[in-house]
Formats: C-alpha cells, structure tokens, sequence
C-alpha cells in the first residue's frame, strides 16, 4: 500500500488503490503473480472449480496454486472471495485409513462428552456453555473455563 492510501481497518478495497478489476491487489493471493485471473460471481469459465466444488467431485487441489480467483460484491463490505483451481490438474482426495477414522471418532467422541457429568449427550458441547445443557440448567457446576480461583 502506498504511503497516500488510507489504511482500510475492515480490509475492504480501498476506494483509491483499485487494480483493473475494480479490486485492491490486497485481496489476491499473490499479488506479485499477475497470473492470478479475477471472474466476478458466475462468470468463470469452465475447468475450474472451488474446494468445495472439487470435493464434490471426489478431488483435492493436489499442491497446485490457485489460478483465479473469483468476487461476489457485496453492498456495504469487500467482496466475498473464492480461489478457484484447475479441475484436470487435481487429485484423487486420499482414501480414509482405519488409523484416521479411529483418531476422527475420538475427537468426536471427546466434543460430544460433557466435562461435568461425563455423559455422551449425543451432540457437541456448546463451547459457549463449557457443558452439556441440562449441567448448565441445573447450575449445579462451573464451568472448567469459568472457574475462580
């Protein structure tokens, strides 16, 4: 950013540092790389596809870089933001191990049990709450995050 520009707390564009496409080079990935494509909302063409898109086709960006990006302008604050990848140079997503499903059910299993009551609820913890509903209705405990010393 140039020393005349107004620095943007939100990190919207800046009204006077406008790059071609209407945005600031602060919203590109790589700024130095004039590679990098900007399509605005549903004007990219076909062959590139978000993560979540790739996903949806069973593929994973496999280490390449983004090559587009693409804006949704939105009335009061900065665009929203998607990078966009090559669908023909992505990979296959890895398949799931026994050793991964094991370590994702535990996790799991851990936001589920209440610290205070130790019972499986059968859903996640509100973090908000540090506990499961009926402990924090009851207000029998505090909260571990909560406590006074």
């Amino acid at each position: 950013m140039s020393q005349t520009a107004k620095a943007n707390p939100r990190g919207t564009p800046s009204q006077d540092h406008h790059t071609h496409s209407g945005f600031s080079q602060e919203h590109r990935p790589d700024p130095s790389n004039p590679l990098v494509s900007v399509y605005r909302w549903h004007l990219a063409p076909d062959g590139l596809a978000t993560r979540r898109q790739l996903r949806a086709l069973g593929l994973r960006p496999g280490g390449q870089d983004v090559v587009a990006e693409l804006h949704r302008p939105r009335r009061r604050r900065g665009p929203l933001v998607a990078y966009l990848y090559r669908i023909d140079r992505a990979r296959p997503v890895r398949p799931m191990t026994p050793g991964r499903a094991a370590a994702l059910a535990t996790a799991m299993r851990a936001r589920r049990t209440c610290p205070n009551c130790r019972t499986d609820m059968g859903y996640c913890i509100p973090r908000s709450l540090g506990m499961c509903v009926p402990c924090h209705d009851n207000g029998t405990a505090t909260p571990t995050w909560r406590a006074t010393p």
